[in-house]
C-alpha cells in the first residue's frame, strides 16, 4: 500500500512539474463554475452552499504553492 502511494506521489509529482499552471486554472475554473450555478440555480445544493468556490480557492492555493516547490 506505501509502495503504491509513493509511486503515485513521484507521478503526480513528475506530471505536475511541467505543467504548473494547471492547478491554478483548474481552481480558476471550479470559482467560474459557482459564480455560474449561482447565478443560474440559486436553490441547488451546491449553489447554496458554495462548494465549488470553496474548492476553487483550494485547489488555487495548493497548486500555488506545488508550483513554487517544483
Amino acid at each position: 500500500m506505501i509502495d503504491w502511494f509513493s509511486k503515485f506521489l513521484d507521478d503526480l509529482s513528475n506530471f505536475l512539474s511541467s505543467r504548473k499552471g494547471l492547478l491554478p486554472i483548474l481552481g480558476i475554473g471550479l470559482i467560474i463554475l459557482n459564480f455560474i450555478l449561482v447565478s443560474i440555480l440559486p436553490d441547488w445544493f451546491f449553489s447554496r452552499t458554495n462548494l465549488f468556490l470553496h474548492l476553487g480557492i483550494i485547489v488555487a492555493l495548493i497548486g500555488q504553492m506545488l508550483a513554487w516547490a517544483l
